[in-house]
């Protein structure tokens, strides 16, 4: 929600976002997958999965909801009616299931940790800064003083470089700026890291809070004004109410000069390359050398990301009242830090932040919140990590996932073949980046050192310094170095998945090679269904509207014939048109164009799995088990991944601020396989019923 932090990230395209409020934030038998698929098909599945009889949970369905009128209450309706979200959620579902499992599975590690004597290094870190974030007594004693000094320097800002040096310690300081950006790398050349650069500055989740007129929009933005005059009481600001309204206004330009979401998406817009001797002749009336002084970065190139917001907000950094960018400052300064400050800090950012964005009615347990602190890349996280794979993660699953990856790049080979609208020219490139895609599953083969990091037991704030100057001072260091293909952006511990498109790359951290989405011991199908259509979607990010204008080396050009892209682009933008239809809340709709990376790798990502499930049966049938075909449970699997409940303005959020899809519109994505009509007798009049020419095929 509000980041400026300059570290080395990694381009991520994230399966789910799994964490309510935090910003941080699967398989295994030693036979092969066709080896045990071949057998359960003549016999039938085990008894041990975890999930009912065949790792499916058939309670959750509700029966009384044809499948063809709304499949996702069909195969957790049940679930959803009778499910009550706690006090300290916004949603709940199958993502967040095994999200708490592996939560609980941290904590062990860290109650272990902090219970022995005679540490090693890493483990005495995980210890020290544990023992700091719940050291409440402390931290309220300490009141706003942990941040004091940036205040202070913030009211002895003075000039407009005197702004821009505060704007480029953000990073340190925690506060936000309207620019802000972090090592990248280098689109047109991957082997390279290159300094990326866009707008930023916003309080609230997206630019449509400030700009939309709406009732709802207009209550939100009032309850803004009163948190952020809350907020600057805890600095002894006067005339809080006068000058939060001067924030809300000044943000409300920034949103202005933003470009939509679906805009900043769009790669060929966001590729705009240029050295740095040129960049203040092309965005000239800010001190760059002043701002890149703060960072230590040498910024030999740069990305802007967003040129003519860029420009907006170095206007608005010129024009705006400098009293008025203080004030700002001094707003999110406090307000970023809120979670690593006393409690009644902490709380009355939650008041705002929690309750009126999300509709959580209670904060998170203390330690929950500590475990996801650390969790990071951007922290501790690869310390825990390497503890949490050798408890939790045997190496038979990794080699079991390992298989089914090659089962799916497979079925997309021949699928690629098989595709009517697409020329040899351009499959014959497709081919070369599929057979590029480079795994990653489990853990790194190289962990994070922590050498140098220096955390104590008795400072949080200084704790969080520390470490975000230590992994600055690790990018910068490597910033003219080539790339480091090592690297992982999400720790083991992680459920979610993604694709690095200038890697070429999928990645699978550890946790979500659990049930739902794999579990050794039930029905082919159901994995199939499950951690197999997970692997089809990140394979589908290389193949998305997007991810397909990288090829196989992570090069961003075009590697389709005009005819082909114009044939895919008529695929995608029929499938946008599909998706804008949903309409979860009264007057407002899935952005079927912001999500639509999303849907093709849900949409691909089924046809990939379901046509590997079928090479796996080697052309027999699959027993019917508990009443149910192979392809409907299939489906049914997939289906019950996407299970959730959220909190409207949960919801609200995520139609506004997020890249995916609810979950519950996510289970309709088999509405486009003729697989699914068959398996469950949709026909002509139910609901979700598509006729074959609308019915969008792409991979």
């Amino acid at each position: 929600m509000k980041k400026s932090l300059l570290a080395i990230s990694i381009a991520t395209i994230l399966l789910s976002a799994c964490s309510e409020q935090t910003t941080s934030t699967t398989v295994s038998q030693e036979a092969s997958v066709e080896n045990t698929t071949e057998s359960t098909a003549e016999t039938s599945t085990t008894a041990k999965a975890e999930l009912g009889s065949f790792g499916v949970d058939l309670t959750a369905r509700n029966l009384t909801v044809k499948p063809g009128d709304d499949f996702f209450m069909y195969a957790s309706g049940n679930w959803y009616d009778n499910y009550e979200m706690p006090a300290d959620k916004t949603r709940y579902g199958a993502f967040n299931a095994l999200a708490e499992r592996s939560e609980k599975q941290v904590k062990e590690i860290i109650d272990d940790v902090t219970s022995r004597e005679n540490l090693n290094a890493e483990e005495q870190k995980v210890a020290d800064f544990y023992h700091s974030y719940m050291d409440v007594e402390t931290i309220n004693k300490l009141g706003l003083s942990p941040i004091q000094s940036t205040l202070d320097d913030i009211t002895a800002v003075d000039s407009v470089d005197d702004l821009t040096k505060m704007f480029g310690q953000a990073w340190l300081t925690g506060t936000t700026s309207p620019l802000s950006g972090g090592m990248w790398f280098n689109r047109l050349d991957p082997d390279k890291y290159e300094m990326s650069i866009g707008a930023s500055g916003l309080g609230m989740p997206d630019r449509s809070y400030y700009l939309v007129d709406s009732e709802r929009f207009e209550k939100t933005r009032a309850a803004y004004v009163a948190h952020i005059a809350e907020m600057l009481a805890f600095a002894g600001v006067e005339n809080g109410e006068e000058k939060a309204k001067a924030i809300l206004a000044l943000e409300t330009k920034i949103a202005e000069g933003h470009w939509p979401r679906e805009k900043r998406r769009n790669r060929d817009l966001t590729l705009n390359q240029i050295e740095r001797a040129n960049l203040s002749k092309e965005y000239p009336g800010f001190n760059w050398d002043l701002y890149f002084a703060q960072t230590e970065y040498k910024v030999p190139q740069l990305n802007i990301s967003q040129p003519e917001p860029v420009k907006a907000m170095i206007s608005l950094i010129n024009e705006e009242e400098l009293s008025v960018w203080k004030d700002y400052m001094t707003y999110h300064t406090i307000s970023n830090n809120s979670s690593l400050l006393a409690e009644d800090i902490y709380a009355a950012n939650f008041k705002f932040y929690g309750t009126e964005l999300r509709g959580q009615q209670e904060p998170r347990p203390r330690w929950k919140r500590a475990v996801a602190q650390m969790s990071g890349t951007q922290s501790l996280g690869f310390a825990i990590g390497k503890v949490y794979v050798d408890k939790y993660f045997p190496e038979s699953s990794k080699q079991q996932m390992s298989e089914l990856v090659e089962n799916l790049r497979k079925a997309m080979g021949e699928r690629i073949d098989g595709l009517d609208w697409m020329g040899e020219e351009t499959k014959v490139n497709a081919h070369e980046k599929l057979a590029a895609f480079n795994p990653k599953i489990g853990y790194p083969d190289v962990w994070q050192s922590f050498d140098g990091l220096e955390i104590s037991s008795k400072d949080l704030l200084g704790n969080i310094k520390n470490i975000r100057q230590f992994f600055r001072a690790d990018s910068a260091a490597k910033e003219l170095e080539k790339t480091d293909r090592n690297r992982w952006g999400m720790t083991p511990q992680q459920v979610n998945a993604y694709y690095n498109s200038s890697f070429n790359e999928i990645v699978f951290p550890a946790a979500i090679l659990q049930p739902p989405f794999f579990d050794p011991n039930a029905d082919p199908a159901v994995n199939y269904g499950g951690i197999g259509a997970v692997i089809g979607h990140e394979m589908g990010h290389g193949f998305d509207d997007q991810g397909s204008k990288s090829d196989a080396k992570g090069i961003q050009r075009n590697w389709w014939t005009d005819e082909d892209r114009a044939a895919f682009d008529a695929k995608a933008d029929q499938l946008a048109e599909q998706y804008n239809k949903y309409e979860p809340i009264p007057e407002n709709f899935v952005n079927g164009r912001n999500s639509l990376g999303e849907n093709i790798g849900d949409v691909g990502g089924i046809a990939m799995a379901y046509h590997a499930y079928k090479l796996s049966l080697n052309g027999k049938e699959a027993p019917i088990i508990d009443g149910l075909t192979g392809d409907q449970r299939f489906f049914l699997a997939w289906a019950q991944v996407w299970k959730e409940k959220r909190t409207e303005k949960s919801m609200l959020s995520q139609l506004r601020a997020g890249t995916h899809a609810p979950g519950r519109f996510r289970a309709l994505a088999p509405r486009n396989h003729d697989a699914w009509y068959k398996a469950f007798d949709v026909k002509e009049g139910d609901k979700l019923y598509l006729a074959p020419e609308d019915r969008v095929r792409i991979w």
